[in-house]
């Protein structure tokens, strides 16, 4: 059954609404992306980090060598252009456009099915 929400909660709503869903998306996307990236020494995987903020989200790694071995830009001389990692160069960023085509769509219709 559908609640009566005033007009002077909406904000608050869709601000809520905002924030979990970029609180679900996130910690999915991280799981994700460690869970993809390659393994030589762990050092890579361990070194992802996820901050949250107000309606938004940051993850990052700062091993110096996550660029060429997550999007196979920036490759070391030794590389000689060839990138070195099994998944797909980008694979950050396509994990990110199926969270957002798939899973985002899925959260705001529970959210809004929930309120």
């Amino acid at each position: 059954m559908a609640r009566d929400i005033k007009i002077t909660d909406i904000a608050g709503l869709m601000e809520e609404e905002v924030q979990t869903i970029v609180d679900v998306v996130a910690r999915e996307w991280v799981a994700d992306v460690v869970q993809q990236t390659p393994v030589d020494t762990g050092r890579l995987r361990a070194s992802w980090l996820f901050r949250k903020g107000k309606l938004q989200a940051t993850i990052t790694n700062n091993v110096e060598y996550a660029e060429p071995v997550c999007f196979g830009t920036n490759l070391p001389p030794s590389w000689k252009g060839v990138p070195r990692s099994s998944p797909p160069p980008g694979f950050p960023e396509l994990i990110g456009k199926e969270k957002a085509t798939v899973r985002v769509p899925e959260l705001i219709a529970a959210f809004r099915r929930r309120n």
